[in-house]
């Protein structure tokens, strides 16, 4: 359960520091918003090494569906935009997928 926690808080980071860029380059923001663009992405970066995962690549791909779902959060609470049925349903098929990813049986490559 902690790694959710650790995606979690990588995905917002993560989501927080692209939003500075949106910001300044989608809408006309100060360029002053990478400063802590920039932070926020660095601190995604360490928190996503926090992850129980015998590979990077795994822990990416589980993270992917915690990731979506931060996205819709963000989407609704920051944006405040309505999701989407269709939204609803994906985030349910991601989150599915990052499990089974994260806690499928884990067998030795030769």
């Amino acid at each position: 359960m902690l790694n959710y926690l650790w995606f979690f808080f990588a995905a917002l980071f993560e989501i927080a520091g692209c939003y500075g860029f949106w910001l300044w380059l989608r809408q006309g923001k100060s360029a002053l918003w990478v400063i802590p663009a920039l932070i926020s992405l660095t601190l995604f970066a360490l928190l996503l090494t926090r992850v129980e995962a015998a590979y990077a690549g795994r822990a990416y791909a589980a993270y992917g569906g915690i990731y979506i779902v931060t996205s819709i959060a963000w989407l609704t609470v920051v944006e405040r935009a309505r999701p989407l049925t269709s939204d609803w349903l994906g985030l349910a098929f991601c989150v599915i997928g990052a499990t089974i990813i994260l806690l499928g049986p884990r067998g030795t490559v030769s």
